[in-house]
């Protein structure tokens, strides 16, 4: 009874989901949602993960998927207004098609820009190579209708699932614990280090701190989805 009475105060008080509640709900996502994709690939029978054929791989990804959105919703129902559009901001306007060309030219121009420095300093760890093998990998793989599985989970439902995690519930929940420039900051590392990619982080960072500033901005995550899209397809589109 006190815990049903808590929990509708603060929603009348239009508290944003706390910290705890968010980080429980992604380290739970995170680990059952592994568990099974592990599961998943290990019965392909490869003998690497670059080697799983890409529907196993698929396979995978969807079931992690389903865990963060499992996540999602149970940190709304524990922590937040119990209604998750709300809660994560998933809302879209028409101006947030202006995150097409912000998500293209991050790929395009402002990446390149940050490994430039790294690259004349460590010349062989960032190199074009190693920086597109990841992408190159998948590509290598997918041929007809597995291009299709392909541009799905890169190109949409990454997209559309990392921006509800990493924007919507990590990065509002810091602002309502801390306030916007230590959420924007921590979220964008957060996004970049669950890639488990060194070679990736310093990119991925700062699309992290683009796709952020667009939801202070906007005070949605439309855009940020939007701009992630772009920058996965024009990613993708460059390893093809």
């Amino acid at each position: 009874m006190l815990f049903r009475l808590r929990s509708t105060q603060l929603r009348d008080a239009g508290r944003r989901i706390d910290v705890p509640v968010a980080v429980v709900a992604w380290l739970v996502a995170f680990v059952a949602g592994n568990l099974i994709a592990g599961v998943i690939v290990a019965s392909s029978g490869a003998d690497s993960v670059d080697t799983t054929p890409l529907g196993y791989v698929f396979a995978g990804l969807v079931a992690t998927w389903a865990a963060y959105l499992a996540g999602l919703w149970a940190a709304s129902q524990r922590g937040g207004s119990g209604v998750p559009v709300e809660d994560y901001r998933l809302r879209f306007a028409p101006i947030d098609l202006i995150g097409v060309p912000i998500g293209v030219i991050t790929q395009l121009v402002v990446v390149p820009v940050v490994y430039l420095p790294l690259r004349a300093i460590w010349e062989g760890t960032f190199s074009d190579d190693r920086l597109s093998e990841n992408a190159d990998s998948l590509v290598d793989r997918a041929d007809g209708a597995v291009m299709v599985l392909l541009v799905v989970m890169v190109c949409i439902g990454a997209p559309i699932v990392e921006e509800l995690v990493y924007r919507g519930m990590i990065q509002g929940s810091l602002a309502a614990r801390f306030d916007d420039a230590v959420a924007l900051v921590a979220s964008a590392a957060w996004f970049a280090l669950i890639h488990f990619r060194p070679v990736e982080y310093p990119g991925l960072f700062v699309f992290g701190l683009v796709a952020g500033a667009g939801v202070l901005f906007t005070k949605r995550i439309g855009m940020s989805v939007v701009a992630h899209v772009a920058f996965n397809a024009t990613g993708l589109l460059l390893a093809v």
